[in-house]
């Protein structure tokens, strides 16, 4: 399932069987990224989507050199679950 990144909108979204999951963030400084909202649609919960979306904004902050603030209670917890991997990320 490819994960489509649009940043006009700064969101990542995710469609599978007809239902979209979405990612949302915010830039509020210069190489700041803050993850502001998660949602993955009720029919397909529990199957790993919204750590798919996380992963792709975190590759995506590795890969343009930007620290991750997570306001959002779900990337909050998804990235200290995973500190070891993305501690070097977090603002």
């Amino acid at each position: 399932m490819p994960i489509q990144h649009d940043p006009k909108n700064q969101q990542f979204t995710l469609t599978q069987d007809g239902h979209t999951s979405e990612l949302a963030y915010a830039r509020p400084a210069e190489g700041i990224i803050d993850v502001t909202h998660t949602f993955v649609d009720e029919a397909l919960r529990g199957q790993g989507l919204a750590d798919d979306l996380a992963r792709a904004a975190l590759a995506f902050a590795r890969e343009e050199k930007l620290k991750v603030k997570a306001s959002c209670k779900f990337m909050a917890g998804f990235v200290q679950k995973h500190h070891a991997e993305y501690a070097d990320l977090l603002a």
